[in-house]
């Protein structure tokens, strides 16, 4: 593994060299115990820690198949997927293997008794199968976690609706929380020049997320001059619809939790910020009803924010908490879009706001090949910039995902897989000075978040 390490870490080598680069038989990896998926029995989520089921052991390296690559990660990040799997919630990922055994020859490779998770990486192709053509030894990537099969033609126009449709890394083994992954060609992307390891491998999951949900004509598809709300604005998903609205030319309106929040959107550029906490919205009487003399309330906020204007789009994400708010805030004719229910999964909201008014809702599901392309090119151009705030050596996994279980993090939450230390792998340096204001400033007002929870707890 040393020499891997030397030849992904220098510069000038050629394809011909990483070629007849020696494969190791065996790597390190973050996996959870088949054995271990009844470990929290009993147990509250809140009180499942996944320091217990996230362990550092050494693992025999896949080869390639058909349309696969194999990559030597330098670094990668932790999603609330890597939360879900360590913590077995909603249900224990090995059944997501054992479906994906039963479906195709090659994922027979994926139910083992050990689960390699991770859905981000930044690396560099070791090895590519049979078929491969784009991407050779010793290209620079990163990784997008959609994996497809595309053998039904109900995912040829958008390759999220493929049955087989999976989330590498989550339902798929061999994820890219380790020193080597494995993934299909199709997942690769050119790594932006001018990021570092840790800061390229941040963006992957949550930034192609943001873009199909509020850019993406299969989203909200934003335009300029929208004005878009965006709930938990400075957090890992909201920071890049934050970007997005104001690189598109919308009008970001921006709730956050606290003034370090509110400092974060100001960092990005927005001026249009609610403080949730500090104006003391309860949308929820009790736990079982609604309070929309808040949702009014909260509309006559916005609209003193916004020139006297409704939103255009409500960037949904926390689910039961939010959601009659949303439907109720949003313009006639305009759109709530939703990717997930951290709050609670059954949402509920007055229907007459929804249909007499013409609005719609939709439902939006990471991103295809092509968005997460997009989302990825415009990280290159420097229109869109990562939102790490601190980085964890792969011993430490257990511990950075603590830390996102619990809240603890701001942003995006890093890992150092092969890379021995942070700042390495940037290659474009003109492009890295006229952008390394903008990186550093996310990242310190990031850390003005943690250091204030810190303080607090």
């Amino acid at each position: 593994m040393q020499e891997v390490i030397r030849a992904v870490t220098s510069k000038g080598l050629s394809a011909e060299d990483f070629g007849h680069l020696p494969i190791p038989e065996v790597y390190r990896a973050i996996v959870i115990r088949k054995e271990e998926t009844d470990i929290f029995e009993g147990a509250e989520t809140a009180d499942k820690d996944p320091r217990k089921t996230l362990h550092l052991e050494t693992v025999p390296t896949p080869q390639p198949g058909p349309g696969e690559a194999l990559i030597a990660v330098l670094a990668s990040s932790i999603n609330y997927n890597t939360v879900w799997s360590a913590i077995f919630e909603p249900i224990p990922t090995f059944r997501f293997l054992e479906r994906y055994a039963r479906s195709t020859p090659q994922g027979r490779r994926h139910d083992l008794p050990y689960h390699i998770i991770g859905s981000d990486l930044a690396g560099v192709v070791l090895r590519t199968g049979p078929g491969v053509n784009a991407w050779k030894p010793g290209d620079e990537v990163v990784a997008h976690c959609l994996s497809v099969e595309l053998e039904s033609s109900d995912g040829h126009n958008d390759t999220m609706l493929d049955p087989e449709q999976r989330i590498w890394g989550f339902e798929t083994n061999f994820g890219g929380l380790a020193e080597i992954a494995l993934v299909k060609s199709n997942q690769l992307m050119p790594k932006p020049g001018h990021l570092s390891w840790e800061e390229a491998a941040a963006p992957g999951l949550v930034n192609s997320t943001a873009y199909r949900q509020l850019v993406s004509r299969n989203g909200a598809g934003m335009k300029q001059g929208d004005n878009v709300l965006i709930w938990g604005a400075s957090g890992g998903l909201g920071s890049y619809a934050t970007q997005f609205a104001l690189a598109g030319g919308a009008n970001p309106i921006c709730v956050v939790s606290s003034p370090q929040k509110a400092e974060i959107c100001r960092a990005m550029g927005a001026e249009a910020i609610i403080d949730r906490n500090a104006e003391d919205y309860r949308f929820w009487k009790d736990e079982h009803t609604q309070d929309p003399r808040e949702w009014k309330r909260f509309g006559k906020r916005i609209r003193e924010l916004t020139g006297g204007e409704d939103v255009d789009i409500v960037f949904e994400h926390p689910g039961r908490e939010t959601f009659g708010a949303s439907v109720y805030i949003t313009r006639k004719g305009g759109t709530i879009v939703t990717c997930a229910s951290t709050s609670g999964y059954h949402h509920e909201y007055d229907n007459r706001y929804l249909w007499m008014s013409l609005k719609r809702i939709i439902g939006s599901h990471f991103a295809n090949y092509r968005e997460a392309w997009e989302a990825n090119r415009l990280i290159a151009k420097g229109k869109i910039h990562p939102t790490l705030s601190k980085v964890y050596s792969l011993k430490e996994t257990g511990q950075a995902a603590y830390d996102v279980h619990r809240n603890l993090h701001q942003g995006k939450v890093g890992v150092l897989c092969l890379s021995p230390e942070e700042g390495l792998g940037v290659r474009d340096e003109e492009k890295r000075a006229k952008h390394v204001d903008a990186i550093n400033r996310f990242r310190s007002a990031n850390h003005s978040v943690i250091a204030e929870r810190e303080h607090q707890s």
